[in-house]
Order: C-alpha cells, then structure tokens, then sequence
C-alpha cells in the first residue's frame, strides 16, 4: 500500500477530529429536528469498497481521473470548499477521504459531450463508503456532468458522498446529480459549489432511492455577476425520507439565483426542505427566487418545508415560496371527463408536476433519460394506457 501524502493525511485528520468532537447531530440540533439519523449511528458499518466509473470522451488536457492521476488538482481544491466544521457527515467522510474521482477542465476549453460518473457499492454486508468528487473548471471553459449513485441491493448499506465544485471566471457548468440506490440504504451527501466572475452553474438533483436521505448543497457566488439555477426533484413512496438542505450565499454584487425543487411524496413518504439565502452586505442588485412545491398522494405523506432569507444589502429583488397539498380535483376531473381512468389521471398529473423539474435540464439525452426514469417509476405509460 502507497504512502498517502502529507496534504491528504493532514485533511484526513482535521476530519477525524471534528468527528471525534462533535459526533453524528441528533433532532435536538435545529438543522437536524426533521431528520432522525440514529439507523445510521447504531449501526455496525464496516468501511466498504466502492467504485467510480468514468464514461467521458473528453478532449487533449481534460482530465477526468482518480487521486493518483490528479494530485495537484486535488491539493490545490479538495476540501477548501467542503467545511468539516459546517456538517458532521462531511467531517466524517473526510476522516476517511478515500474513494476520489477528479473532474478538470483547462481554460477556454469546451467538452462537448456530458461526462457520466456513476458510482457504486462492491461487496455485500452493511458497509460506508465514502465517495468524493471535485470538479474545477478553468476561466470561460464549459463542460456537463452526471452523477448518479446507483444499488440496487438489498443491503443497509451507507453512502456519505461529498461533491465539490469550483468554477473560474465564465465558466459554465451542467450539472446533474441522480441518487438511485436501494430502499434499505442510507444515503448522505454533501455539494458545495464555488463560483467567480460571470460563472454559470446549472445544477438538478434528484432523489429516487435509499430509505434516508440527507443532501446539503451549499453554492458561494464569489464573483460579480456569477448565476446559479439549483433544482431538485424527489419522487418517494413507501417509508422513504428525504431531506433537502439548501444555502445560497450571494457575497458579490450582480448575482442571480434560482431555485426550484419539488417533491412528490406516496405512502408514508417524507420530504423535508430547507432553504436559506443569504445576501451579504455590499452584494447590492442581487436577483434571487427560491420555490418549494410538495405534492402529497397519500394522507399519510409528509412535508415540512422552512424557507429562509438573511439580507444585509437594500438594493436587492429576493423571494420565496412553498406549496403544500394533494393533486387539484378540477384537473383530475377534466381528465376523467376525457376518458382516462382514475388512476392514469393522477399519474398524468403527477408526471407534469415531476416534468416542471426535468424540463430545466439543458442536455436532451440527460434530460430523456431522467424523463424514461420518471416515467417508470410512476407508472405513467403503463397505466395511462390501460
């Protein structure tokens, strides 16, 4: 086994002591009052294996590689993002900083095809994987990237994932990250974005599996004039939970943001939203919209959703909202006066409240195959049909 490099143990032990410090959070703590993660802290987790597949076609000096094919990057931008100290998860994935895949794209260089990363478990029993993403994208370069967390087993198995994005100065980023595993796993994650001047970041999430799931996404939009689209979609049935922890941090002025994440919650499903934007002083002309849409098919499904707004400038334009509620009985009605079944209506309806999110997405292949994804799992053709 090689020697891990002095930068990478020391990151590994600031991790390790804040960890050790502060231990897993409990519903006492504000951020976490929704989101019970004691399945997770009783449980015996040994450290699994996992892997990243790579599927890009990149052009001369885009590297797309593992920790030993990109050193440098990874010293100069692992975990400068990422705060140990903001989230205990991220602390503890980086005690044991591991399994790292690297994204890097020069200056003025434009990838033209989406570069795909997925991620899965190896082995089988109830293990953690700790998987990390960095992506960094030079001044005015443009890229896509996918990443999708995929098991389908059967296992109680814990992903904790930290993804950390920098953007140089007009920069453009297409962002997708799809979480797929299984119902019996656990799934935690972390996503920091990091943008300069005139920087474009369009990021969609969406959360399909794991029976817990915990996504804080944090985006700093250091530079005049950077843009942020943040989307998510979750569509969840049975006892699955979800929590969406969202912070936009607007520090320079000009900067635009937009975010929209909608649920859909079956069964005894649970969705949780919290979204905090923060304009910092001098950040004057700061254009930011944050929307929360919940969708409940069951009386037994849950939404909590806590908007939030910390402005410190005055000449700025910002606004929240969140809806809460089951599928509109006029339109149910409509489609039943048009011959479809109950059934196929309010799979139809709820396919178009999932289709507000996926119809963002710029890449058509991403978007098609995210669209067939959404399709199956509501059953939309199937029933629609019948």
């Amino acid at each position: 086994m090689s020697v891990a490099p002095r930068w990478l143990t020391e990151l590994r032990e600031k991790g390790a002591a804040r960890f050790a410090e502060v231990g897993f959070p409990t519903t006492r703590l504000e951020a976490w009052r929704f989101t019970d993660v004691r399945p997770i802290a009783e449980t015996s987790f040994a450290h699994g294996v996992s892997r990243w597949t790579a599927h890009a076609s990149t052009p001369p000096h885009v590297l797309v590689g593992d920790l030993a094919q990109a050193e440098g990057v990874a010293q100069a931008h692992l975990g400068r993002y990422a705060d140990v100290s903001a989230n205990p998860f991220t602390a503890l994935a980086t005690a044991f900083l591991e399994d790292v895949q690297v994204v890097s794209v020069p200056a003025r260089t434009e990838v033209a095809t989406p570069i795909r990363l997925s991620h899965r478990f190896e082995g089988t029993g109830a293990v953690m994987t700790t998987p990390r993403l960095l992506i960094v994208l030079g001044d005015q370069a443009r890229a896509t990237v996918i990443e999708s967390h995929e098991d389908g087993g059967a296992e109680a198995t814990f992903s904790n994932s930290v993804t950390e994005i920098v953007l140089g100065n007009g920069a453009e980023l297409d962002y997708v990250r799809v979480q797929r595993e299984g119902a019996a796993a656990s799934h935690i994650a972390t996503t920091q974005s990091h943008q300069g001047r005139d920087s474009v970041l369009r990021s969609t999430s969406i959360a399909l599996g794991a029976g817990l799931s915990r996504h804080d996404l944090g985006a700093v939009l250091a530079g005049t004039g950077a843009s942020l689209v943040l989307n998510g979609l979750s569509v969840l049935s049975g006892r699955q939970h979800v929590d969406y922890h969202t912070t936009i941090d607007h520090a320079q002025p000009h900067g635009e943001s937009h975010e929209l994440f909608n649920g859909v919650f079956d069964q005894h499903a649970r969705g949780v939203f919290n979204g905090r934007i923060i304009v910092r002083p001098g950040a004057q002309r700061t254009d930011s919209k944050q929307t929360n849409n919940n969708l409940l098919l069951s009386g037994d499904a849950r939404a909590d959703s806590q908007p939030q707004l910390e402005i410190y400038a005055d000449d700025v334009k910002c606004t929240h909202g969140a809806t809460l509620g089951p599928l509109d009985a006029t339109a149910l009605f409509y489609l039943r006066s048009r011959g479809l079944s109950p059934q196929a209506a309010k799979s139809l309806l709820t396919y178009g409240f999932a289709a507000d999110v996926l119809t963002r997405i710029a890449n058509v292949p991403v978007r098609d195959d995210l669209d067939r994804a959404i399709r199956a799992r509501l059953g939309v053709e199937t029933r629609a049909a019948a």
